[in-house]
């Protein structure tokens, strides 16, 4: 067992005071030791923080780059004219009060494929891409430019998380998954049918 000290009041008014004073001492350094200490602790984890906040874009940045790599050979075989693909496509309206980026845009100039790219894909990110694509549109309408093209949505995710790909699918969007060559597109079910935005 470890001894701790003990401060024992005296019957002595002028002692007590002193011991007590001392002890008060004590009290108030160990509290300000704690208070550095807890800032020290504060400032490592907000440091912390932006470390795994770096990693974790970084991880999206080499995700992103994983499927651009071959996805213009993969949509070319599935039968798409695709002989681009631009990268973070950001577009912004004030007017429509719409603002967004596209990770991955695929163009054949009658078509384009808006791609979504997920380190994790779950539900919800497919339905923000959704989401994301009928934005494009209007943007896209607004500027008189390429209105008779029609847009085509795919998703990929480094991991899929629960039904995202079956969810995804029954939208009408393609689904991009790892494989051996870098990425493949998840054969559609029986009866899939693309969705033209």
């Amino acid at each position: 067992m470890s001894k701790q000290k003990q401060t024992t009041i005296g019957t002595n008014y002028e002692e007590n005071v002193a011991i007590i004073s001392k002890m008060l001492q004590e009290l108030t350094v160990g509290i300000l030791e704690l208070k550095e200490s807890q800032k020290e602790t504060a400032a490592q984890m907000k440091a912390t923080d932006k470390k795994i906040s770096a990693l974790g874009s970084r991880i999206g940045e080499i995700i992103e780059h994983m499927v651009r790599g071959n996805i213009l050979d993969k949509f070319q075989d599935l039968g798409y004219d695709v002989t681009g693909c631009s990268p973070n496509k950001t577009f912004k309206n004030k007017k429509l009060g719409i603002e967004g980026e596209i990770d991955l845009l695929l163009d054949d100039g009658d078509t384009a494929i808006l791609i979504s790219v997920k380190t994790t894909l779950e539900t919800a990110d497919v339905r923000k891409h959704i989401k994301k694509i009928k934005e494009y549109r209007l943007y896209i309408q607004a500027r008189g430019i390429c209105e008779h093209q029609k847009f085509v949505g795919a998703v990929a995710g480094a991991v899929i998380k629960g039904d995202a790909a079956k969810f995804a699918q029954e939208k009408g969007m393609y689904v991009i998954v790892q494989s051996g060559e870098a990425v493949k597109i998840v054969t559609p079910p029986k009866g899939f049918k693309v969705k033209m935005w």
